[in-house]
């Protein structure tokens, strides 16, 4: 399960039971990061995930900036409430090219803003389906 972590807006996407493609990815709308976390391990458990890969904001000049920070707390809690492996994963750009996906297929992004995160956990996985570590 992929977790693209947003203060509003926590994106999650699964893959399909063989681990190979995005199976399917959602919003989970929820501020508070306890609740949150408790809630991604909830749904990990009903999806039979083996593995949880959040996302990791780095800068451009693979520097931590504050975001980070809040990703170790989560990453932390998850680790707590779960004996699931959590994998760091550098998600540079994803958001924007969550953004470029909705506006290829003609989404508005005032409509759809939401939907930028479930978009932007979809590409997270993809990325790590796609490298040698999974």
């Amino acid at each position: 399960m992929a977790i693209d972590y947003g203060d509003q807006h926590t994106g999650l996407a699964v893959s399909d039971p063989m681990g190979m493609i995005v199976g399917s990815a959602w919003i989970v709308d929820e501020w508070d990061m306890e609740r949150l976390a408790e809630t991604i391990v909830a749904e990990a458990g009903q999806r039979e995930v083996e593995k949880l890969i959040l996302g990791f904001p780095k800068n451009m000049d693979g520097s931590e900036g504050p975001r980070c920070e809040k990703v170790r707390l989560l990453e932390q809690r998850l680790k707590e409430l779960s004996d699931l492996p959590v994998v760091l994963w550098d998600e540079r750009r994803t958001t924007i090219e969550a953004h470029d996906v909705l506006r290829k297929n003609g989404k508005k992004e005032k409509k759809h803003k939401a939907y930028i995160d479930a978009v932007a956990a979809s590409l997270i996985l993809e990325g790590y389906l796609g490298s040698a570590l999974n």
